[in-house]
């Protein structure tokens, strides 16, 4: 790593962040836009039934098809970037591990910094669901529960460093994890709730629809700490074994 240059393994990690966002694409297209559809034709019913409704500015197979790829391909690309940055700065300092394993430890830590925890937290809604009023409120709200994660997970690492001369490597990195469940369970006490759910709407769509939101993040990270951790590892050592079956001649 000394004398391979970050930019390097930035442009491999936006590589696979292009790679995620595809796999992304095709789970969200899959598995979400039939729920999205279905949360639609219940906002439709009942802007008729009101006489309010207005037809889209975008058509709908537009934003399930080109809008969706197009942001999925975006949110990898940034995603796979940032990732790719964080990989530069764990890599040998997180434990003995190789490219690979060093990876799939920062995919997965920040699947759940990210993600999991925020979405716990503030889990996604559909369409029809949550008031356009309060928008920039549950942004931002979402955006401090990211921001909340990553520091407390930043806390717990630091924390396990510290500890694991005097407890060892095992009983350190319980004891962080430990600590940082704690830190966020205080977060989601502290932090308020939004509860906008329309009291006629279908449980069964929202708890499908969250599966799906959850799926589509466990696919990104999933996909990327695969095709990152390759890529790293060729970036890394390149010729690594067909140096070593060189036999010089004498």
């Amino acid at each position: 790593m000394n004398t391979l240059s970050p930019r390097v393994l930035l442009v491999r990690g936006m590589l696979a962040g292009l790679l995620a966002g595809v796999a992304a694409f095709l789970v969200a297209y899959l598995l979400g836009e039939s729920k999205v559809d279905a949360a639609i034709a219940i906002e439709e019913a009942g802007e008729a039934a009101h006489d309010h409704a207005e037809a889209a500015p975008v058509s709908r197979a537009l934003q399930a098809t080109a809008g969706l790829g197009t942001g999925t391909l975006l949110y990898g690309l940034a995603l796979g970037g940032i990732a790719a940055l964080v990989f530069c700065f764990a890599l040998g300092r997180i434990g003995r591990f190789g490219p690979r394993a060093t990876a799939a430890l920062v995919s997965g830590g920040l699947f759940v910094t990210v993600a999991l925890v925020p979405f716990l937290k503030y889990p996604a809604n559909p369409p029809a669901v949550g008031d356009p009023g309060t928008v920039v409120r549950r942004t931002t709200l979402y955006l401090l529960m990211i921001a909340l994660s990553v520091l407390l997970a930043s806390g717990a690492l630091i924390l396990g460093r510290r500890l694991a001369p005097r407890l060892g490597n095992w009983n350190a990195s319980v004891i962080a994890a430990l600590a940082f469940v704690a830190a966020v369970g205080v977060s989601y006490a502290v932090l308020p709730g939004i509860n906008e759910v329309p009291e006629d709407f279908p449980a069964a769509l929202i708890w499908q629809f969250r599966l799906a939101s959850l799926a589509i993040q466990a696919t990104v990270w999933t996909t990327f700490g695969l095709a990152f951790g390759f890529l790293a590892e060729r970036a890394i050592a390149p010729a690594a074994a067909p140096k070593e079956a060189v036999q010089p001649t004498s």
